[in-house]
């Protein structure tokens, strides 16, 4: 009988879809494994085509690519080495499953499936996957190990069957994108599985940017007696190695090993994003960004953030004044390029503006001005900033904030134009607070410098700000705080309007805030990709009609 055992949680970063690079990451994770004294190295859930995988597990020849590697791969384990724990989409039975594989001596050994599927936000695997049967046990060199898939860890169906079928250790293959609330429920999770078996279990999750997804890592150990044995850092790849024994009642003692306390509030939305937008880039293969800059907090956190992920030499700042730009928002700008170090430009938008006033001012005849007019002045600076990206092959970054998306705001400033809204799941005031935080603090793995990067009259004239549609009869939006309250009720908490109202919002300007809500849809369905840290982000976690005539909720 076996009575120590290492396992290594390998808290990897994969990229979707390129499978011989992600081998690759596990292949030298299972040499460090190996040179640590590790038995078997456990990979997060998918980590052999990352995820999210969408409908690549639609088409076969993706499959046929992903099993062939996996087999190739397995060939290796005849070393003698460690075995490896990897996730992947697996053809079963004729079907596809997510599926946890075990390689050992030289082959596919042990495979396990999914069981409870994820139905909603971010992933509807219901339409992707079939579920698996309840697993039972895998054997590992003498020791049973309950394996559970990601949302196999949500119930206690399926801990509760590996715990009456002889497993020893719970192994979870995580996969939990951040939301707001991740890393308590997660936990909780854990603690519960652990008291209903009276099992240790171990976490391994994937950390790194997938399209609008970012995986914390966070990795963690927890007892039989539910302490925290191992809790491996956030936001970066790591190696922990926990190293089991027996104990006298047979059940297995994990050793206390590194506890890295993770983030939270502004310090983990911050890294969320810095890390989002990092791996975008790096994974897209873009030489660097390009931003952008209004007379407004939310572009110059936006350049901040790029400089923290990416390093100044990848930042350019682009000023794009038009006739009624201020001295301020120019000299704003400058100063926010000097404090991060970065190059700025400033080409002015007024020659090409005159250009299509004219052309333009036999069709506006006899009309007001009115969005139109700043939706052109917005279209102006975006054509100009996607030309700049497309010619220095660099990727041009929306500022567009939650507030702006939810009700229809991003039109104005040419938001729709970016390749990737870093800021896109971050209301306007929770942007002011980030920015006020980077000024005091300097996030880990960070590029930018230390000490104030945001100039605070950027920030403090972002405080409040009021909106009119220029349709007649409609009222300027309330101050931030307000409408970023209301917008959390309508969009987050699903208040009833009387909750609503119980929280001393004018009844008229929640029905203007809905009725802007309901109207913007068109443009949430054009907004590019942007980083998601809450547990409602537009489009699979918020959708409304697009043509939607339920416009009044009094």
């Amino acid at each position: 009988m076996t009575d120590r055992l290492a396992i290594a949680l390998a808290q990897l970063n994969p990229t979707t879809g390129a499978i011989d690079q992600n081998i690759d990451r596990i292949r030298t994770a299972r040499a460090e494994a190996a040179a640590r004294g590790a038995d078997l190295v456990v990979c997060a859930a998918m980590g052999v085509s990352g995820q999210p995988v969408e409908q690549l597990v639609l088409k076969s020849f993706f499959l046929d690519a992903v099993e062939q590697a996996v087999r190739e791969f397995a060939e290796e384990t005849a070393d003698g080495g460690p075995g490896v724990l990897v996730g992947a989409p697996w053809r079963v039975d004729g079907q596809v499953c997510n599926a946890a594989l075990l390689l050992d001596g030289g082959r596919v050994a042990t495979i396990r499936t999914k069981h409870v599927l994820a139905d909603g936000t971010p992933f509807d695997e219901r339409h992707l996957f079939a579920a698996g049967p309840v697993p039972g046990p895998v054997n590992f060199r003498g020791v049973r190990l309950g394996v559970m898939i990601a949302d196999d860890m949500a119930t206690a169906d399926v801990a509760e069957a590996l715990g009456e079928c002889g497993a020893e250790i719970l192994v979870v293959a995580g996969g939990d994108a951040v939301d707001v609330d991740i890393q308590d429920r997660r936990i909780n999770r854990a603690v519960a599985r652990v008291a209903e078996t009276g099992l240790p279990l171990m976490y391994v999750n994937q950390v790194g940017g997938h399209d609008e997804l970012v995986f914390d890592g966070s990795s963690f150990v927890l007892g039989a007696d539910r302490a925290l044995r191992i809790h491996a850092p956030a936001f970066r790849e790591s190696l922990t190695v926990a190293r089991w024994e027996r104990g006298g009642d047979d059940g297995w003692i994990c050793q206390e090993g590194e506890l890295a306390a993770p983030p939270s509030g502004l310090a983990a939305a911050y890294q969320a994003l810095m890390l989002g937008l990092r791996d975008h880039v790096r994974k897209s293969r873009r030489n660097g960004v390009l931003v952008g800059l209004t007379d407004g907090v939310d572009s110059a956190l936006a350049a901040a953030l790029a400089v923290d992920a990416l390093g100044a030499d990848r930042v350019h700042c682009i000023l794009l004044p038009s006739p009624d730009t201020g001295r301020e928002a120019l000299e704003d700008g400058a100063e926010l390029a000097e404090l991060l170090g970065c190059k700025i430009d400033e080409i002015a938008i007024a020659p090409a503006l005159r250009a299509a006033d004219a052309m333009l001012a036999p069709a506006f005849a006899g009309r007001d001005p009115d969005r139109a007019d700043d939706d052109l002045r917005g279209s102006l600076r975006g054509a100009v900033l996607l030309a700049l990206a497309e010619k220095f092959d660099a990727l041009a970054l929306s500022s567009a904030t939650r507030t702006d998306v939810a009700v229809g705001r991003s039109m104005l400033h040419g938001d729709l134009w970016g390749g990737f809204a870093v800021l896109k799941d971050v209301y306007r005031t929770t942007v002011v607070a980030l920015a006020n935080w980077r000024n005091r603090n300097v996030p880990d793995d960070a590029k930018g410098p230390a000490g104030r990067v945001v100039p605070e009259r950027v920030i403090t004239d972002t405080a409040a700000f009021g909106w009119r549609t220029g349709r007649e009869g409609e009222r300027a939006l309330p101050p931030g705080d307000l409408l970023d309250d209301i917008l959390r009720c309508l969009l987050d908490q699903e208040l009833t309007l009387a909750e609503i109202l119980d929280r001393d919002h004018d009844p008229v300007v929640v029905e203007q805030v809905w009725r802007l809500v309901a109207q913007a849809e068109h443009q949430r369905r054009q907004l590019p990709p942007g980083v998601r840290i809450s547990g409602r982000g537009f489009g699979t976690g918020f959708r409304l009609p697009v043509v939607n005539g339920f416009t009044s909720i009094l």
